[in-house]
């Protein structure tokens, strides 16, 4: 099992929640770029909320030591279930491809160590598409959205005090819409965004 070492003792505390559906191969490098994290103690656990894939996102899950939770629920009720199932004061909710880069267990902590108490903020990651051979001006528009892919790092007691995740439609975009732009930092950190090939 990675998650929930003997350092989980520590300080902050992060459960990151990952959203799949037929994603066995875009789940092993998130997984993977989340491992330094555990050994780290910063992150305690990771729940894989996963909408009746049929592949083996469920093997994949298992082997690295996540919690997997299975439903045909809506997007919404699936990452709503995995927030109450979280050990951590903090969340990050990412997509399977989201590839945080190595630096993103000393970004989470300055954020968290800002925020100081008021837990009424959020932030993501800045966007770094996989293999993109865009132009600067894009590129830089692209590290700085305020998107969904991005992920997400929310208090629980704030994503609770907002309702979580709404159901129907997009409920990522409306979560991060009801945040509003002033309330979601960037992180020092790029997230890589992988697709399936």
């Amino acid at each position: 099992m990675i998650w929930g070492n003997a350092f989980s003792g520590l300080g902050f505390m992060l459960t990151a929640i990952i959203s799949t559906r037929e994603s066995e191969r875009l789940l092993v490098p998130t997984l993977a770029a989340l491992v330094p994290g555990a050994t780290a103690g910063v992150l305690t656990d990771v729940i894989v909320a996963d909408a009746n894939s049929r592949d083996d996102t469920e093997r994949v899950a298992d082997i690295a030591g996540c919690k997997f939770l299975k439903s045909d629920a809506p997007l919404g009720t699936r990452l709503r279930e995995a927030s109450l199932a979280a050990r951590s004061p903090w969340l990050m909710f990412l997509r399977a491809g989201a590839v945080p880069d190595p630096t993103w267990i000393g970004a989470v902590e300055r954020f968290a160590e800002e925020s100081d108490g008021a837990y009424r903020n959020a932030a993501t990651f800045r966007a770094m598409p996989a293999g993109s051979a865009l132009g600067d001006a894009l590129r830089a528009l692209m590290r700085t959205a305020r998107r969904p892919e991005n992920g997400l790092m929310i208090h629980r007691r704030f994503y609770d005090e907002l309702g979580g995740h709404a159901d129907g439609g997009d409920p990522e975009a409306a979560l991060m819409r009801k945040l509003g732009a002033r309330r979601i930092a960037l992180l020092g950190a790029t997230v890589r965004l992988r697709t399936a090939s």
